[in-house]
């Protein structure tokens, strides 16, 4: 007898629908290796859970890398290396430096004398060269002087008229004088007479004048030399007729020796300067060319002027030069130093050391390990290409003085020395890991 519930199994492959809902409540069926899968003839493909160990992988090189790479180059305890910037230094030294104030001057002569003829005359003869040196005194140029001797002859001859005139006036008046006292001749006649001698003694004194004139002419005929200096070109030459109106003089004499220069500073350098004088102080001044590089000559202060100019702010000062070697010359544009005072035993660098930048003013100090540390300084007066510092460095450390602008706080440095190597004591490049 067949089994009524085999026959109503549905067989396998059978087109009967089955119920929706249970067929999506039941579970799916395992896979197992006889299962065939759709697209089977396709490559199976990789899930991310295949990636996962790849990417692990590649994390872990790359963390390895960014420990070691910056290592290769750095030294055990220190920095990352790097070249050591090649640098020129200086070592602070401990001197004075001079306080001093610069101003621009001009070289002015104590005495410039243009020799002029006081009388009218031939120019006969010039004693003197173009350039010459001379002292006061000298013979310069000679006039003609024959007119003004037959003037002095012709005074000499009046005054002896006049002085025989006198003598008999004086003798006649004597006569009168006794014969008044006999009573024998009238007051009025003797009076007379000695208004006539006091008349006569007048002209005689009146040609002696004359004389003296005549002497003083004859003398202006041979010109001296006024001042000592030196003699400028010649204005007029032997033969021409000269008078004392020549535009241009006969030649122009400037003393050289002592020579002083004209210079100015800032009103408000005036008051330490004063202070100084008022002490007694006797302030030396040098005078070097208009570049301020080549030294002419040493002086002293003279004097100050006795008010300062509204249009500039300025002060004038005069100082003067013995001027032996006659490198100031007249009329010369020249920079002037003032020694005010001098700062004993401070330390001393080269201006080229100072820098200026975010920590104010500062200087590079080189350390015993070669590195370079930032050193913040108070400048002190400066004279020439050196600076004082007033704090901040101490006298035997080194500073940078080239190859500043490379730098920064830290930085490894080597000194190059004469012959263009490092000095003893820079720092080497150390050998790269895995070399000898």
């Amino acid at each position: 007898m067949v089994d009524q519930r085999d026959e109503i199994r549905a067989p396998p492959g059978s087109e009967a629908n089955p119920d929706p809902a249970a067929e999506a409540l039941a579970p799916a069926p395992a896979r197992t290796a006889e299962t065939p899968q759709i697209g089977a003839e396709q490559p199976a493909r990789r899930g991310p859970a295949r990636l996962l160990p790849w990417l692990a992988l590649l994390l872990v090189i790359a963390g390895l890398a960014a420990l070691i790479v910056p290592r290769l180059g750095q030294r055990p305890g220190g920095p990352r290396f790097l070249p050591p910037v090649p640098v020129g230094v200086a070592t602070v030294r401990r001197g004075d430096m001079p306080v001093t104030l610069s101003g621009l001057g001009t070289v002015t002569p104590l005495a410039t004398v243009t020799v002029q003829s006081q009388i009218s005359g031939q120019l006969l003869r010039v004693g003197f060269r173009e350039g010459q040196f001379v002292k006061a005194g000298d013979f310069l140029a000679q006039i003609d002087p024959r007119p003004y001797q037959m003037a002095l002859e012709q005074a000499e001859a009046q005054l002896g008229k006049d002085e025989a005139a006198l003598k008999d006036a004086e003798l006649t008046l004597a006569r009168y004088n006794r014969l008044v006292a006999e009573n024998s001749i009238a007051l009025q006649t003797r009076d007379t007479q000695a208004a006539q001698v006091a008349q006569d003694r007048a002209q005689v004194r009146l040609d002696q004048a004359q004389i003296d004139a005549q002497k003083l002419n004859l003398a202006y005929c041979h010109i001296l030399s006024p001042v000592s200096g030196r003699v400028g070109l010649r204005q007029v030459d032997p033969g021409n007729y000269v008078t004392p109106n020549e535009p241009n003089g006969l030649v122009v004499v400037t003393q050289l020796q002592p020579i002083s220069v004209i210079f100015t500073l800032p009103e408000d350098d005036l008051p330490q300067v004063l202070r100084r004088l008022h002490a007694g102080a006797k302030l030396p001044v040098i005078a070097y060319d208009r570049t301020g590089t080549t030294k002419l000559a040493e002086g002293r202060l003279e004097t100050v002027d006795n008010q300062i100019d509204t249009a500039t702010g300025t002060v004038k000062f005069r100082a003067v030069f013995a001027n032996p070697d006659q490198m100031l010359f007249p009329n010369q544009f020249v920079t002037v130093r003032l020694l005010l005072d001098t700062l004993r035993g401070v330390a001393i660098v080269p201006v080229t050391a100072i820098q200026r930048g975010a920590p104010g003013t500062f200087v590079y100090v080189v350390g015993r390990d070669r590195t370079v540390a930032i050193r913040t300084v108070t400048l002190g007066p400066g004279s020439g290409q050196q600076v004082a510092v007033l704090s901040g460095l101490t006298p035997g450390e080194e500073v940078v003085v080239d190859g500043a602008d490379r730098l920064r706080a830290g930085a490894k440095v080597a000194v190059a020395g004469a012959a263009g190597g490092l000095r003893r004591g820079a720092a080497r490049r150390p050998a790269m890991p895995g070399r000898g």
